[in-house]
């Protein structure tokens, strides 16, 4: 026979039979590599994280048999996070439903911080209550993440929330994260809050609070919490509600006759 010649290949060659198998199944499975990375996702964006919602269960069963990892799902959530702010409202209510799903049922607490993460992004209500269930998550930085969370919404409770966990945990940490959240809202509740903390004995608290203070009120008198003491106690309510001092020393406006 020819050195040149090509050999038959039989039907009945096991051999050669499996290994033409093998190199079909693997380029399927290259091609759907390579056609999952153009897209992002098997359906979409945000394939994993809805693969997670029970509803689409049945729906994605024989995906399921790739699997869906959890880094998978960590880089999705993350997406969301940035993007859920600027999608439209059915879509966001959507997309903050499989939020809500993750939070109550996931065993990992970096993806329940991001779920805090995403909540601090839409505007309704509910994300609020989210970001309260994130207080009394087990895990601490699930904890931290929620006072930054409140600290980024604009709701009167917020602060009303922060101010509660600043006098109520027994957690350093979340309560470092609640001093410095809470300098981002303005007004009676941060300032009275913050100015129970001048009286911790530990420098590194009354250090934040005082920081926060700065902010909170557009003042500086020190780092000596004694002397914000002694201001903060002598502010006229208008100072100590956060309004603008000047306002305060302003003469009433002359009544119309």
């Amino acid at each position: 026979m020819s050195l040149s010649a090509k050999p038959k290949l039989s039907p009945s060659t096991p051999s050669l039979r499996g290994s033409v198998c093998r190199q079909a199944v693997c380029g399927y499975i290259i091609a759907a590599t390579v056609i999952s990375s153009l897209t992002g996702c098997h359906d979409g964006p945000l394939y994993a994280l809805k693969y997670t919602n029970p509803y689409f269960h049945h729906e994605w069963q024989q995906d399921r048999a790739f699997g869906v990892t959890d880094h998978q799902r960590r880089q999705e959530l993350q997406k969301l996070a940035k993007v859920i702010d600027r999608m439209e409202p059915k879509e966001q209510a959507f997309w903050y439903q499989q939020v809500q799903n993750i939070m109550e049922s996931d065993p990992s607490p970096e993806m329940r911080r991001l779920c805090v993460l995403t909540a601090a992004k839409v505007a309704t209500p509910d994300a609020l209550t989210l970001i309260e269930t994130g207080l009394k998550d087990d895990n601490l930085i699930v904890q931290m993440q929620a006072c930054k969370a409140l600290g980024d919404r604009n709701e009167p409770r917020a602060a009303q929330i922060l101010a509660t966990t600043i006098g109520s945990t027994s957690e350093l940490d979340v309560k470092h994260a609640a001093i410095e959240a809470i300098a981002q809202h303005d007004g009676k509740t941060a300032v009275n809050s913050l100015r129970l903390v001048l009286d911790d004995l530990n420098p590194a608290t009354t250090d934040l609070a005082i920081n926060s203070l700065r902010n909170v009120t557009n003042e500086d008198y020190g780092t000596d919490p004694a002397e914000w003491i002694a201001q903060l106690d002598q502010a006229s309510p208008a100072e100590a509600d956060g309004n603008n001092p000047r306002m305060a020393n302003e003469p009433p406006a002359i009544p119309k006759l």
